[in-house]
């Protein structure tokens, strides 16, 4: 874990035998229901929009990791999902727009070093230069 979460971690108030990190004023683990009326309490609190959930901060953090180019074992080890199809369903939209950008950079490298691997794909930029 980074040592940023461990401290924030360590400083949350809890019983030294509980397993929880987050307990409510009792100190003890919240129920799923409890958990959401306290975190949009929090939200409201922080001024924060109220569509700020715990799965949009999941979710995010899924986002997050795919940017960072994590892949999906990496990104499930860390958010707890099961299978790939569920990570695959938060970072799907990243990962097209960052394969694309592979897939052109790819051909683009390959028209350089090679243009004739590229068969009859030529880059818009070799296609205006060749009309000069």
């Amino acid at each position: 874990m980074p040592s940023e979460l461990v401290a924030a971690i360590e400083a949350c108030p809890r019983p030294p035998e509980s397993l929880t990190f987050l307990t409510t004023e009792r100190g003890r683990p919240f129920t799923k229901d409890h958990f959401g009326d306290t975190f949009r309490a929090w939200v409201a609190e922080a001024g924060l929009p109220r569509h700020c959930t715990p799965h949009g901060l999941r979710k995010g953090g899924c986002r997050v990791m795919a940017e960072s180019l994590c892949n999906p074992f990496e990104i499930m080890a860390v958010s707890g999902h099961r299978t790939l199809k569920e990570v695959v369903k938060y970072t799907e939209a990243f990962d097209r727009k960052r394969l694309a950008a592979q897939a052109r950079a790819k051909v683009a490298g390959a028209a350089q070093v090679q243009p004739e691997a590229t068969g009859t794909v030529a880059s818009l930029a070799a296609a205006r230069a060749a009309k000069r």
